[in-house]
């Protein structure tokens, strides 16, 4: 048996959106930027998906851009809120993304403070208030909505409502989210943020940014008329429609989804539980958690470090919480922000609605043979 449990770094495609792609591939070939009749069938999809997208956030269509990947859209909000809006400070927290963390050490000619955050990874939200409140300089908040590491989320509609209220504006990162929980940009009061596809059973190399109104950009890339002047290149007209029926169906399954998922997250947590001595879980585990993430700190012990290497020979795929530097193996930067005992080790579980209770089991069982269990 081959068990996919690495979901939330990238998610199998589903088969409609296979279908489609290769209907696209096959019949929809014209440049989207030509007049004639094959790029005006090719421009028509992408407006199209554009629509779809737009619907499902709760945007206007003339505030979603398509990009290369979520990490493009980062970089574009981040760089070009300083150089186009005259942001002056940006505020975010320890536990982001690396694509934010390391454009925010690029970047010149603005202040960075960074939010606490508990052994849970939750924000203190009193300190972001403080901020807000203590400073006249142009602010930007870029948080995420929940961790792609130990699946902390964060109360987007209280960080929209401080960054209103304090005349901020509001950066999310919804990669782990879109296509699994209700975003409503209105209603959350979000100035910028970012998907993926790949994330919600769609291509990868595709994503979008979505771009309030009263806040426009100028273009991250040149060179082309494309995106309504905000993105040169030809447009990744397959991969786009691939996001859009993707995101279609997530949002069309999304609490059937999340039920199934959360009934697996919950078999593979109580399995755990029964079995093993001295299981911990990082992140939140009562509330305010992604369900399709579960990040678990197996005590020291002589076959521990080797578990994700032992859990792939065995047909299960599983992801680390360690980064390898120089040979040398430490926990991620976000598993040491929440203050994770170095000798313990982590290794990040995620699901979707494409995984079986058959695989949670056999998971289970495969981890009991490579583990000290209870007796």
């Amino acid at each position: 048996m081959r068990v996919y449990l690495d979901n939330a770094s990238t998610t199998p495609m589903h088969e409609e959106v296979i279908h489609k792609m290769t209907e696209i591939m096959r019949d929809i070939y014209g440049n989207p930027s030509s007049i004639h009749q094959h790029g005006r069938k090719a421009k028509s999809i992408i407006e199209q998906s554009r629509k779809t997208v737009a619907k499902i956030i709760n945007a206007s269509i003339g505030e979603v851009f398509f990009t290369s990947s979520a990490t493009e859209a980062h970089n574009m909000i981040l760089i070009k809120s300083v150089e186009d809006l005259g942001v002056q400070r940006i505020i975010s927290s320890p536990t982001e993304h690396h694509c934010i963390l390391h454009t925010l050490d690029h970047l010149h000619g603005c202040d960075t403070a960074m939010l606490s955050v508990d052994h849970e990874g939750t924000l203190d939200y009193t300190q972001l208030e403080s901020l807000l409140k203590d400073s006249n300089k142009k602010t930007l908040v870029s948080i995420m909505h929940g961790n792609n590491e130990i699946g902390t989320m964060a109360d987007v509609n209280r960080i929209g409502q401080l960054c209103h209220q304090y005349g901020a504006r509001f950066h999310c990162d919804t990669v782990q989210t879109m296509g699994k929980y209700p975003i409503d940009v209105q209603q959350s009061k979000i100035h910028f943020l970012a998907g993926s596809a790949h994330k919600f059973h769609g291509p990868k190399g595709v994503g979008f940014v979505f771009i309030s109104n009263e806040n426009m950009l100028s273009p991250f890339i040149h060179g082309g008329a494309q995106e309504r002047n905000m993105r040169a290149g030809t447009e990744n007209l397959i991969g786009i429609a691939g996001l859009a029926v993707a995101l279609e169906i997530a949002n069309e399954n999304m609490m059937a989804w999340r039920e199934k998922v959360s009934t697996l997250r919950s078999e593979f947590k109580d399995g755990l539980d029964r079995f093993f001595d001295d299981i911990k879980y990082n992140g939140r585990q009562d509330d305010m958690f992604l369900h399709h993430v579960l990040s678990v700190s197996f005590p020291p012990g002589p076959k521990v470090d080797l578990l994700v290497m032992n859990l792939d020979i065995a047909g299960i795929s599983a992801s680390s919480g360690s980064a390898c530097s120089a040979g040398i193996e430490e926990d991620s930067h976000v598993i040491q922000a929440i203050g994770h005992p170095p000798d313990r080790k982590t290794i990040r579980f995620s699901f979707s609605d494409m995984n079986t209770m058959e695989e949670i089991q056999y998971t289970i069982e495969k981890l009991k043979e490579m583990t000290k269990v209870k007796v």
